[in-house]
């Protein structure tokens, strides 16, 4: 009777910690990510044009927005021809779990990046649109690059969960996203 009543409530101890509140979901994102990008050179001052922006591995992550949810690394900064409020973008990416690295767990970036026929499939959004399902799915923050950036740009984005996948959201869960931006083809 012991031992059952030990496995129980070793079963209980262990069932609460994983039922956090949102706040402390929330607390342990900005954790991983400041971790994240304590290893990384970061700037809080975006270039006033996008020809300054530093390019390459080594680039810094520039901070997007006020709250700092948002952090872009520019890798290339694409063609000179940007994106236009209403123009269908297309766009490859692989994702890789920010608090998994944090806390050590091996981790597998997933996207469509390298395979198209994966369950992902073609991604897109109508640039500057914020009610279509694209938006609701990928989040506002996969488009917050092309407002600096043209077409064929590759970045990596920090993204908190706030601006991030719907399916991220109420996790709480951070990513490293790598996004490869395109032109639609009529």
């Amino acid at each position: 009777m012991t031992a059952l009543m030990t496995l129980l409530l070793g079963s209980f101890v262990v069932s609460c910690d994983k039922n956090e509140s949102y706040s402390e979901l929330l607390r342990d994102e900005e954790k991983s990510v400041n971790w994240f990008l304590a290893g990384k050179r970061v700037s809080v001052d975006i270039p006033a044009d996008s020809i300054s922006f530093e390019t390459g591995e080594n680039a810094p992550f520039y901070k997007l927005d006020e709250e700092g949810y948002i952090y872009m690394q520019v890798i290339n900064k694409g063609s000179d021809e940007k994106a236009k409020k209403g123009d269908l973008v297309y766009f490859r990416y692989m994702r890789t779990n920010i608090k998994n690295l944090y806390e050590g767990i091996t981790t597998i970036p997933t996207g469509n990046a390298e395979n198209m026929n994966s369950s992902v499939g073609n991604t897109a959004f109508v640039f500057g649109n914020y009610i279509l399902d694209s938006y609701a799915k990928f989040g506002s923050g996969i488009q917050k690059p092309l407002e600096f950036l043209g077409y064929n740009s590759e970045v990596n984005l920090v993204l908190k969960s706030y601006y991030g996948f719907t399916s991220d959201q109420s996790a709480c869960i951070p990513y490293l996203i790598n996004v490869k931006y395109f032109k639609a083809e009529y």
